[in-house]
């Protein structure tokens, strides 16, 4: 349980230096609400289910108010990102972690305890923008209203959401339910399908456990019984366009390309979305070449402009590209997807091969090593194959229909580039100092730091090339130097490339650097001075 008092001070110190337009904006600008799992009063075993379920129901009640709310897979999907066990009590410092990489100012903490057949329920929201904690809501009732009771906690702690806030599925007991988490929670592949088929039981017209069962089958590889599972959903009922985007995710992984690429069709014909138009990019690769439809690198392009940020999408474009042997546009588009996410191995990789066929060797070099470093079956790879791209890379979506400003996967992405770029700036501020003090050694070690989380920072590049060029190295200050000018454009590196295209004694390419710089800015003295001495 999470101790208010000690929390309340650290939530004060937070809000002074997390200011509220941090947080990820939400359609409506309603805050979106972080529910963690409650923890029991009394540590009865009977209603461990509780737990979970707690937050389950709670954040399908505020969504049912209008008020944006964490989903549970959302949830998990932090938990493993962050490394966090997902079935241990939550510190207070773990809350405020999570809450921050989810992008959610409002965190919903609470307990639950039985006595008897009477369930009590106490919830508080943290305010995580300005410090501040609700009035303790506490509810209570028969356990088999617990529905009741979770519906009343939700509409107190946001008093000013809409009156209604009906489930997005009423169909279902509170004994089905019960068996429905206790599947979620399940530790084996067997007790998870034996709770969910018991929900069904108690109530065939609840039609999340046929979804949690695709996920255990899927997981387990075993796709004609996911397919099975989604394909019972209902046609008419509200989670059919998610059945039916699960049941194209089976097809394909069954080899059943036309079926999967026709219901894909289908569904994007209905309401166009990045995550359908990947998955029939995905379906192009994998069918027989002149099986028509339209190209994948077609398909992914229209994925990329609807969402721009997901690093998946850009990658499969890339990757397509790259087997569509375009090698300049596979470039371009794995530039980007490393530049979204600097810890993408395989974006590393393709793009360091696609950079050596394209005759960049070192960049390219430089790529693949940074791949090697990222991923030890990279590593394996890269010495087995000799810088040959396998086919089985592309990236399968496996949500549709979420809104861009409600992926959490995106917010988690820009907190782990935040968190990798505050590093990079603290690795490339040490380099710069040791590069100012003499230390070459030091320096080039920060800086290699600073590459490796930020790969295409220029100012580490620079300092790398005018170290290399003071050791002597001028081959590799040339090397670095270009691609310092790549990331950034900027005077003073189309300088320090002149002059170290100077010891290369390569006069020609050090006046072609000196007459650009003249040409943006006539009056550099430096440029001219250097251009000067050639001409002697």
């Amino acid at each position: 349980m999470i101790r208010f008092d000690r929390m309340a001070y650290i939530l004060v110190c937070l809000a002074s230096l997390c200011p509220a337009r941090a947080w990820c904006e939400t359609p409506g600008n309603a805050p979106r609400h972080l529910v963690v799992p409650f923890d029991s009063a009394s540590g009865d075993p009977r209603v461990y289910w509780l737990t979970e379920a707690s937050a389950v129901l709670l954040a399908e009640e505020l969504g049912g108010l209008g008020v944006p709310a964490i989903s549970r897979d959302d949830r998990l999907l932090a938990f493993d990102r962050l490394r966090i066990p997902a079935a241990v009590t939550l510190s207070h410092a773990t809350v405020i972690r999570l809450a921050q990489v989810l992008g959610a100012p409002r965190v919903v903490v609470g307990t639950y305890d039985l006595r008897g057949e009477t369930l009590t329920v106490r919830a508080r929201t943290i305010h995580l923008d300005d410090g501040q904690i609700s009035a303790e809501v506490v509810e209570q009732g028969p356990l088999l209203g617990l529905f009741d009771i979770y519906a009343r906690v939700s509409r107190r702690l946001v008093p000013g959401a809409a009156a209604d806030g009906a489930r997005a599925e009423p169909n279902y007991t509170p004994a089905a339910f019960e068996q429905y988490v206790k599947g979620l929670l399940a530790d084996t592949a067997t007790s998870k399908i034996a709770f969910l088929n018991e929900a069904l039981r108690l109530a065939p017209a609840f039609q999340r456990p046929r979804l949690a069962l695709w996920t255990v089958h899927h997981d387990q590889d075993d796709d004609r019984k996911a397919l099975a599972a989604v394909q019972a959903v209902p046609a008419d009922h509200p989670l059919s366009r998610r059945a039916r985007f699960l049941a194209t995710i089976s097809l394909l992984d069954l080899g059943r390309f036309d079926e999967a690429f026709e219901r894909l069709s289908e569904l994007n014909r209905a309401s166009p979305d990045p995550a359908l138009l990947n998955n029939l990019g995905i379906v192009q690769l994998r069918r027989a070449a002149g099986a028509g439809g339209g190209r994948a690198v077609t398909f992914f392009n229209d994925a990329a402009r609807l969402d721009k940020a997901d690093t998946d999408v850009l990658f499969n474009l890339g990757y397509a590209s790259w087997l569509d042997h375009d090698t300049a546009s596979a470039i371009s588009w794995l530039r980007e997807a490393v530049r979204r996410d600097p810890v993408d191995a395989e974006a590393h990789y393709v793009l360091g091969v696609a950079l050596q066929a394209s005759g960049n060797a070192v960049e390219g070099g430089r790529e693949r090593e940074l791949a090697r470093r990222l991923s030890s079956e990279l590593a394996d790879l890269d010495k087995r194959n000799n810088a040959t791209v396998p086919r089985g890379l592309e990236r399968v979506k496996l949500d549709v229909d979420v809104p861009i400003a409600l992926r959490v996967d995106t917010a988690i992405a820009t907190a782990g580039q935040r968190e990798q770029r505050e590093l990079a700036v603290f690795h490339l501020d040490a380099g710069r100092r040791f590069f100012e003090s003499g230390r070459d050694t030091d320096a080039t070690t920060e800086l290699r730091r600073t590459l490796y989380l930020d790969p295409y920072q220029s100012e580490a590049h620079l300092l790398l090339g005018r170290l290399f060029l003071r050791g002597g190295r001028v081959l590799d200050a040339v090397d670095e130097l270009k691609i310092s000018l790549w990331s950034a454009e900027g005077v003073v590196t189309r300088l320090a490339l002149a002059e170290a295209y100077v010891a290369a004694r390569d006069e020609a390419a050090a006046r072609a650097e000196l007459q650009t710089v003249l040409a943006r800015d006539p009056q550099n003295e430096d440029a001219t001075r250097m251009l000067d001495a050639l001409a002697q």
